[in-house]
């Protein structure tokens, strides 16, 4: 099924808005998303930063905040 969204009549805010409906979805069954194969190794990175306290995890709402501050 082929669903074309009028992309160049949406404002910002409305293509975000599906994008997040999208993600949601999504994540309803996240065995069925195909992970790549580099992740993996990237995660294990960043496991491995954060157990050597050179890196920390922040909490996403606190992530999208920031973001929204910055731009």
């Amino acid at each position: 099924m082929g669903i074309t969204l009028p992309l160049d009549k949406m404002t910002t805010s409305e293509k975000l808005l599906e994008t997040e409906r999208l993600w949601d979805d999504l994540c309803r069954n996240p065995e069925d998303v195909p992970s790549p194969s580099w992740h993996e190794a990237i995660l294990a990175e960043r496991e491995r930063q954060v157990a050597q306290g050179k890196m920390s995890f922040i909490d996403l709402n606190e992530a999208k905040e920031r973001i929204r501050k910055a731009t």
